[in-house]
Formats: C-alpha cells, structure tokens, sequence
C-alpha cells in the first residue's frame, strides 16, 4: 500500500471511531437515561460547587429545563454520530483517488467539528466555566471532556491535511 492510500485509510479509519463513539454515546444515554441525566442535573443547579453568592444566580435548577438541556445533548451526539458515519461513507467511496478523496471530506469535518463543539463549547466552555463544575468534587466532567476532544481533535487534525497519491 502506497502512501496515499495508507493517510487515506488513516483517516478514514479515525473518523469511523469517532462515528462509532458517539453513537455508543447516544445509545448508552437513550438507554441509561438516568445516569447521565444526574450529571446535567447536578451541574446545571450548580449545587455541589462552591456556591459562592456571585455565581449562584447562573444555577438552573428546574427539572423540565435539566431535561431539556439533557436532550439536545443527546440530540447533538445523534447529529455528530449521523454526520461521522456519512463522512467516513463518503470518504470510503473516494478513497481511491487523493482529489476524490479530498472534495469528500467536507461532511466529516463538519461531523467531527460537531463533536469538538459539544465537547469544547458544552462540556469544558459551558459546564466548566460558566456552571463551575471545575468546583464539583463528584460532578466534574472535564478531564474526560479533555480526553473526548483530544481524540476528536486528532481525528479533525489528521483529516484536514493535504491529499497525495
């Protein structure tokens, strides 16, 4: 197998893991509902931080806004998951030519840019600071928000470089 192809199967490969991790994300939350839900709930209502007076007013703490926030994550790993799965078909068709291969890659980045968002916008930006979950000794996410984006982001890094035959 030539250079090329080997990069090009590569990244394939990375965006059908990254496909395959937030459709198990999804499943898991669809099916274990209750699990994650206690997580949102607790960092939406901020109520394991520190609870320092200037940050409280950012709480949420009714339960139909939890749930509805916990949804449209649920939502957002379902689009990610369906947007990775098209790319990487995408890219499974064009994989026998750099150019082909190259003008398909739009819908996995954008799959993959998804995924980075919801991580580094809703988990580390969102739930991080504005939430301060970094407070939470029981509820803090980070550290494995950190580990999603890491693995996402080299997926998106190593997509996004240049085609060769």
């Amino acid at each position: 197998m030539n250079t090329g192809r080997a990069m090009r199967a590569s990244r394939l490969v990375l965006v059908a893991v990254v496909a395959l991790f937030f459709t198990l994300i999804a499943i898991g939350n669809l099916t274990d509902y209750g699990s994650n839900f206690a997580f949102v709930q607790h960092v939406l209502s901020m109520d394991t931080t520190f609870r320092s007076p200037a940050l409280m007013w950012r709480a949420i703490t009714a339960t139909p806004l939890h749930h509805a926030a916990y949804l449209s994550i649920i939502a957002w790993q379902i689009l990610t998951a369906a947007l990775c799965w098209l790319g990487a078909l995408r890219l499974w068709r064009a994989r026998g030519s750099a150019g082909a291969f190259q003008a398909a890659k739009g819908t996995a980045i954008i799959g993959l840019t998804a995924g980075a968002l919801l991580y580094a916008a809703g988990f580390i930006v969102i739930g991080g600071e504005w939430f301060a979950m970094w407070q939470s000794q029981t509820w803090n996410g980070q550290n494995t928000a950190h580990i999603f984006l890491m693995m996402i982001g080299l997926a998106l890094l190593h997509l996004c470089g240049a085609e060769r035959d």
